[in-house]
């Protein structure tokens, strides 16, 4: 049950980090920007999901979904004062791989499903 929210989360926060790449391979269709737009409400639920659940499943490959968890919960980081300036300088320094990491666990998430 939690390896199958985790494939969920990994192609929702996939599609969510990714959008600008999956943006130029879509064309003109627009697919993934209204994927991405039904997904948009739910972006905190996501970053939490791709957090919390690999560390019920862990293996070295959790570690890219903790990552994309991460840069998605980048908006809450200051409700939590204790944490908020270390997990804000660690967004910062994903924040250039962004896409990178959105595709990975995208194609993570494909995976899971096979």
């Amino acid at each position: 049950m939690v390896g199958l929210l985790l494939t969920i989360a990994n192609i929702s926060g996939g599609i969510l980090l990714g959008l600008a790449t999956l943006d130029k391979w879509d064309g003109e269709s627009n697919f993934f920007n209204k994927i991405a737009g039904v997904l948009a409400p739910f972006q905190t639920v996501i970053g939490g999901a791709l957090v919390v659940l690999p560390i019920f499943k862990f293996s070295l490959l959790s570690i890219v979904s903790i990552l994309g968890g991460i840069l998605l919960l980048t908006h809450v980081f200051g409700k939590v004062p204790a944490l908020e300036t270390s997990l804000r300088q660690l967004s910062a320094k994903l924040m250039p791989f962004k896409a990178i990491i959105g595709i990975a666990i995208l194609v993570l998430g494909i995976l899971g499903l096979l």
